[in-house]
Order: structure tokens, then sequence, then C-alpha cells
């Protein structure tokens, strides 16, 4: 009866989880960690000179072992008549003409984007967009006000009244930036003309697009001929119209007409495209759907592949988030209220886990993946944006990176008890169980494992045990760092709430929440002892949380 008894107040009061067993082994090297995730981009340019723009680059760049590539929409968009950013709006007034029609070039405002880029030792995924006023075949209405309920696809939009105007544009830009900052430093850049053609973000057809491309590829060519070109950051791939438009492009750069020159193809240095998860609200509660943004990127790889010219060519996927508007409030959209806290953090870790998976069973050659997702100016705390900081206090989500940005070296195999590949989250989504699973990579004597615990539901609360074995390792000890996200530890979301939710923060509470927002040690640094040239680990790991855990050894 005593046995019973204690049995049933450990139920009650201890709860038991159940175990995955996670091994790797140090010796197995599966391809390179390479750092695909140091891609950043946002629709509002203006915003990076702003305080809080500048303090998340900053961070970005430090995060990262190699140069951080960002792009931004509206490096050409004119002011119009608006009163000044907002919501998916910016400008440059890089280019008007006078009363005769001629060019005016003002590159103040471009300049003090990319300077800031420059500065920190960033690199610019340039975004040739959108349509000066004084350029566009539709000027009237030029500027949007979709934050008020207004079109958004305005006269930006729309293709050049004169091609060879738009030649020059994009000429004079990249001689510009070529004097600016230097041959060497501009070749190591990116360049793309326009963004997701496919829909209303371009209101001309298909064959004009591809001859705003090949114009404005003419341009840069003979500024910069080094320079990188590519395209054409189509939407979705999973949607036939999608693939269809992204493979008819390709197929125009390898072998059509080019209408800038009348010669036989057009540059064409990298594959863009986009991909993007599907959330929804079932029964009054969010649910995520990473299958469908894994299937975009293994369809548009499927595309790539199908060129036999195209073999090893970089491939960007130029953004490549859990849904499609950044811009979008939970008060906008309940089914975007998953931002804030450690759902999109867990999502972010293994979704990215399977973009390795499907860049290795297709032999891409992927080079970046664009997270759209950046910081919101004049915003209310915490609006559940897609954004990486809320008025300068950095989000769970961005302890992701900061851990990713750790891993270095070789991917090492990992076996999970819990785990979802990649073709089984595409079929089936992540609804049966929790989703228990890890990346580990290898650099000399040094081992990260990052373990996450996802499900597609946001109400699932089921916790587990992990069991990480490590094995193949030399020498007697270790030193074990563990790194936590979850509702404790790196969440300035569960901080603010638990100040009372203030959309007034004291500097106090401020210091407090930025602290919060730091990447924090589930424990203090240990040595842990090497059994049989085993490392064995147990540690309990909440709904939606993210581990990380750096060996090193003498």
């Amino acid at each position: 009866m005593k046995n019973y008894l204690f049995l049933l107040f450990l139920l009650f009061v201890e709860p038991i989880y159940a175990q995955t067993n996670i091994q790797i082994d140090a010796n197995s090297n599966i391809g390179e960690m390479k750092p695909f995730w140091a891609y950043f981009g946002y629709d509002e340019p203006n915003n990076t000179t702003k305080p809080d723009g500048q303090k998340l680059l900053s961070e970005l760049a430090a995060l990262s072992p190699v140069p951080v590539y960002v792009r931004a929409h509206n490096l050409l968009t004119s002011r119009g008549d608006s009163p000044g950013p907002d919501l998916k709006w910016g400008f440059t007034d890089a280019y008007t003409e006078d009363k005769n029609g001629n060019p005016i070039y003002n590159w103040t405002v471009v300049d003090s984007i990319i300077d800031t880029y420059i500065s920190l030792g960033m690199k610019p995924l340039m975004e040739i967009g959108f349509m000066p006023k004084a350029l566009s075949s539709k000027p009237e209405p030029y500027e949007h006000y979709w934050s008020t309920g207004g079109n958004l696809w305005t006269g930006w939009t729309y293709p050049p009244n004169d091609y060879d105007k738009w030649r020059e544009l994009v000429f004079q830009w990249t001689k510009h930036s070529v004097e600016r900052y230097g041959k060497a430093e501009v070749e190591s850049w990116l360049w793309e003309v326009w963004n997701e053609p496919d829909i209303a973000y371009w209101s001309g057809t298909f064959e004009e697009y591809c001859k705003m491309y090949d114009y404005a590829a003419d341009g840069l060519k003979k500024a910069c001929p080094e320079c990188t070109i590519g395209g054409p950051h189509t939407t979705s791939p999973r949607s036939d119209k999608a693939y269809n438009y992204l493979t008819k492009f390709i197929e125009h750069c390898l072998r059509g007409q080019n209408y800038a020159t009348g010669k036989k193809g057009t540059p064409l240095e990298y594959i863009g495209f986009h991909a993007k998860g599907s959330p929804e609200l079932v029964d009054g509660r969010i649910q995520m759907n990473m299958g469908a943004q894994l299937r975009d990127i293994q369809r548009a790889f499927e595309a790539v592949n199908s060129f036999p010219e195209l073999k090893n060519i970089p491939v960007i996927i130029g953004e490549c988030d859990p849904e499609g508007c950044a811009a979008c409030s939970k008060e906008r959209e309940p089914k975007y209220g998953y931002r804030n806290g450690t759902m999109y953090a867990s999502y972010t870790a293994a979704s990215f886990a399977r973009i390795y998976e499907l860049m290795d069973k297709a032999q891409v050659n992927l080079q970046g993946a664009v997270s759209w997702s950046f910081e919101f100016e004049n915003q209310p705390w915490f609006a559940s944006f897609r954004d990486l900081a809320t008025n300068g206090i950095d989000k769970p989500v961005l302890n992701v990176f900061r851990m990713f940005g750790m891993m270095q070296g070789e991917r090492l195999s990992v076996n999970s008890t819990s785990s979802f590949m990649v073709n089984d989250i595409i079929t089936n989504g992540v609804k049966e169980q929790n989703n228990i699973n890890a990346i580990a990579s290898k650099n000399g004597k040094d081992i990260w494992v990052m373990v996450w615990n996802y499900h597609d539901d946001i109400t699932n609360m089921e916790n587990a045990n992990v069991a990480l074995q490590i094995q193949n390792l030399t020498g007697q000890k270790a030193h074990v760092s563990h790194y936590r996200i979850d509702e404790n530890f790196s969440n300035s979301y569960e901080k603010w709430k638990a100040m009372g939710s203030p959309q007034n923060v004291n500097e106090r509470q401020f210091e407090t929440l930025e602290q919060a927002g730091q990447l924090q040690l589930l424990t203090s640094p240990y040595w842990s002892n090497i059994t049989k040239n085993q490392l064995e680990l147990n540690f309990d790991l909440p709904s939606h949380g993210i581990s990380l855990i750096h060996i090193s050894q003498p």
C-alpha cells in the first residue's frame, strides 16, 4: 500500500515524460554546416537607419561567423504623396525626372542604407525595384495605404514606360556603387530584379517581366561585368502557376532571345524562389503547416535539377518563412499569434534542419535562405508581427539564429526515436506526435547539438525527456555548455507578460527585457565524464523548447 501511494505521489508531483533517445556519431560527417540561414530581409528599407534597425542589424552581424546578406524591398520606390514610411512601404527617391523628362539620380537614401550594411560587414542582396514614379507606365495612383485598408498594387508595380531609361537607371546605380564601395566589394554582392513577379507585385505580363529583367541585367553588366545577378524570386512553387513561371523564366534566360541585346540568352547566375508555410486556425487554435514550406523547397529543387545546364548553380530561397505576411499582426489575422513565443523559435529550428536534408537529397548548391523578418517601427509591444525584435527587444526566435551561429564545421548524422524525416512532414505534418530531433555539427574538438521539441499545434504541451548519446569521442572528459530557449530562458515575451504586458516600458523594465532577450545558459557549464568513448546527457525539454549543447574537449 505504501509503495502504491508513493507511485501516485510521483505521478502527480513529478511529471513522467516519454523518453526520446538521440544518438550522434562524432565520426559521421554528412556535409558542411553551411550557414545558409545568415540571410534576412524586410519590406521597409527606411527602418535600416533607425536606431532599432541599426541595433538589430548589428546583432545579426555579430551572431554570424560569415557576412550576413540583407535583402530589402523598395530601394527604388518614390515617395509620392505619402507622409512617410509605413507597413510594407518605403522609398528612396533615387530616380526622378526634370520637366523635360531628363533623369535625375539621387543616391542619398540608398547610400545611407547600403552604408549601414557595409559598416557592419554585411552584404546586400540588392533588389532592383520597385518602379520609380517617373518611370511607371501607370503612375497614378502611385503610393499605397495598405495599413489603413487601401489597395496595395498601385503604380509602383507597373512596367517601365521607357526600357532604355530603366537600363540606364540600373547602369548608373551599379556604376555609383562601384565608385563608392570599390569593385571588389560590389562583386561580392548579389543582385536581383523585382520580387514575386508571378503575383500582383508585378502588374505586367510574363514577357514584360523578362524584358525588364533583360534590360536590367544589361545595365548591370555594362557597369560591372563580374557582378552576380539572378532571379526570378517567384512565390511558392508548390502551385503549378508559380512553378511554371519559374521554369519558363529559366528557359528564357538559357535559350530565349534577349530583349535588350537581341542575342540568345541572358545572365542567370543564381536561382531565386520563395517558400512559405501555411498556418491556420483549427477550432480556435493555431496550427502550423511546415509541410507546405518544405514542399515548396522540394519542388523548386526539382525545377532546378530539371535543367542540366544549372548543375551547381547557387540557389537562394529569397523568402523562407512559416507564412506569407510579415506585416500582419495578430489583431489583423489571429492565426499569426504564434510569433512572439517559442512556437516560432522551435518551428525555425526544426524547419531549417529539414532544409539541410532537402539540400542533401537534391544535391543542390543552396547558398542562402532569407528569413523575411526584421523589426517594425512605431508599433505596439509584441504585436505579433513576424519580426526578430520588438521596440529594440529581441524575441525568442532571434536566439535560434544565435544558436545556429555557434554551429560550425561539418554536420554529423543524428538518429532520434521521435524524429520526422522531411517526406513525413510534407505528407502528414507534425500532428500525431511531437517531433523531438536534433542537428549536430563538429569542428575540431568542438561539437554542437541543437535539439528541439516541436509540434504543429500551438496548444500542444507534451514535454520530453531527452537521452542524448554522443558516440566515438576520445579522451576522458568533456566540457558541457547547455543553452536553452523555453518559457523561462531566452524569452523576453514571457518576461514582458510577467510585468503585466506594459505598453509604456520604463528604463528599468527595458533593461530587464533586453537581458531576457539574449541567449541564456540553462545551467552553469560543467565537466562530464566520457565512458567507453561515449558521453551521455539527460535533460527535460519543454514543448516548443530548444536546447543547444556545446561540447568541447581539451
